[in-house]
């Protein structure tokens, strides 16, 4: 696991992108702080800008290095919420412009996947994840379904082999208000 770590923080520091195995699908990944990669990132999709991104961190301590004001009911739906979650936050910071949605708003998952986890901790920001596949299409569930179109368009393909996933199915997608009234997006 280690050497793949180290292979996508080489990417990600060139400003690579990488395809690898989230807590919920694989997804394209970049530095979400750098705008040139997240450029890339849509480009590869065929995305629209605009069309927002979600980015991971690795501890909800890091929630505030990201977000103006973090809802206190946010720490409540992360803490007891046992399936992968992704939560729609105002007023985001410290990433790059394209990245962040139109109404300033950032969409959030912390990752329980140790490998993401140990990767954005040892690269010591958050990174993009969007589906492995073209805007439009259906999201592959396996890495074999994935088209051959991302995987050559990608600097770092990590292993397939670190895959632990038994369940593959999108985060649901909550959306938080400043006032902590909350939504959701996708169950």
């Amino acid at each position: 696991m280690q050497l793949e770590i180290e292979h996508c923080l080489t990417a990600l520091i060139s400003g690579g992108t990488i395809l690898y195995p989230t807590d919920t699908i694989w997804g394209i990944g970049c530095d979400a702080t750098n705008f040139a990669a997240v450029e890339k990132v849509y480009h590869l999709k065929k995305r629209m800008e605009g069309k927002n991104l979600i980015i991971l961190i690795d501890d909800v301590g890091r929630l505030s290095d990201y977000i103006v004001e973090v809802p206190e009911i946010a720490y409540d739906l992360i803490q007891h919420v046992d399936t992968p979650l992704t939560i729609i936050y105002s007023h985001a910071k410290n990433l790059a412009d394209n990245v962040i949605a139109a109404d300033q708003s950032i969409a959030v998952r912390i990752v329980k996947n140790e490998f993401c986890r140990r990767l954005i901790r040892e690269f010591g920001k958050p990174i993009v994840s969007t589906s492995a596949n073209i805007s439009g299409e259906h999201p592959p569930l396996t890495f074999k379904n994935i088209s051959k179109e991302i995987k050559q368009g990608v600097d770092y393909i990590v292993d397939p082999s670190l895959d632990e996933l038994h369940e593959v199915k999108p985060s649901r997608i909550i959306k938080l208000n400043e006032n902590g009234e909350f939504r959701i997006i996708r169950k």
